[in-house]
């Protein structure tokens, strides 16, 4: 009797003893286990990545600087080319831009030669040559002689010659004869619109260089753009058909363009006169008519 109560007890225990380990099996936990050696793995959280330093723009360190301009929200070298009074190529090769048509808000771009000196108020001064006269022998000396007293005086013209161009006159003529639509304003209107009829011709209003012929700007159309000298561009807009090309010198008077109604509402030129990329009254600098 004992040994069976005795068995019986020892079935008892082993019954309980695989109860309990099934439990503890079905409850997931399982002990710590800790790593040692050199394969060891740290578990620390990484330090949070310093933030990248901020790369200044090119040319930020020119921002404000007589002769250097910084670029605003919807800017293209073209504009920027006419509101500075420079070839839009030269913008190009004076700052090594590889790619034109990518220019970043507050850029800061060269816009005069990199030989010239600007003074604090903005005007652009250029080496000049010594003033050279020459005698009535054909020789050049570099200081003017009295005339001679004996010289006749010279013959009176019925119709005085045209003053000859000069860096503060080029002469300018009217590019179109269709009459004034809308005179200067600085505010609203940075030229003179002419009527005129689809196909009239549009004419160079003085010699000069193409420094822009396309439709790139935004409120011009077909545009054509000249630069007569150092300190005047003139701008000829809402062209039909442009007959000039990029780089190509025009004569005084010459067709180059048609008129038309290109990003206007009516058929127009648009005429502006710039002053070292300074809008003027074309008024001045026109012939009377």
């Amino acid at each position: 009797m004992r040994g069976l109560q005795g068995r019986s007890g020892w079935w008892t225990v082993a019954v309980l003893g695989l109860l309990l380990a099934g439990c503890a099996s079905k409850t997931g936990r399982q002990a710590p286990v800790e790593e040692r050696g050199p394969q060891a793995v740290s578990v620390a959280a990484d330090p949070a990545p310093s933030a990248a330093p901020i790369k200044p723009l090119p040319g930020a360190e020119n921002a404000g600087k007589p002769g250097y301009y910084t670029v605003k929200p919807g800017d293209t070298l073209i504009r920027i080319g006419l509101e500075s009074g420079q070839n839009w190529r030269d913008l190009v090769r004076w700052n090594g831009l590889d790619n034109p048509n990518l220019i970043e808000v507050g850029q800061v771009l060269r816009v005069v030669p990199p030989s010239a000196t600007v003074a604090e108020s903005g005007a652009v001064s250029r080496p000049v040559g010594s003033p050279t006269v020459t005698p009535s022998n054909g020789a050049t000396s570099s200081s003017t002689k009295p005339a001679a007293a004996t010289a006749a005086p010279a013959p009176a013209s019925a119709t005085p010659a045209p003053a000859a161009p000069t860096e503060d006159d080029p002469g300018f003529m009217w590019p179109t004869g269709g009459a004034l639509l809308a005179g200067f304003d600085e505010a609203k209107n940075k030229g003179l619109d002419l009527a005129g009829k689809a196909g009239d011709p549009v004419v160079a209003a003085a010699d000069g260089r193409v420094v822009y012929a396309g439709a790139g700007l935004r409120g011009y159309g077909n545009l054509i753009i000249l630069k007569h000298n150092n300190t005047f561009l003139t701008a000829y807009a809402h062209n039909q058909l442009l007959l000039v090309k990029e780089d190509q010198a025009v004569r005084k008077g010459q067709k180059i363009a048609e008129m038309g109604n290109s990003d206007s509402d009516r058929v127009k030129l648009h005429f502006e006169i710039r002053r070292q990329g300074k809008p003027v009254d074309p008024s001045r600098y026109l012939p009377n008519r």
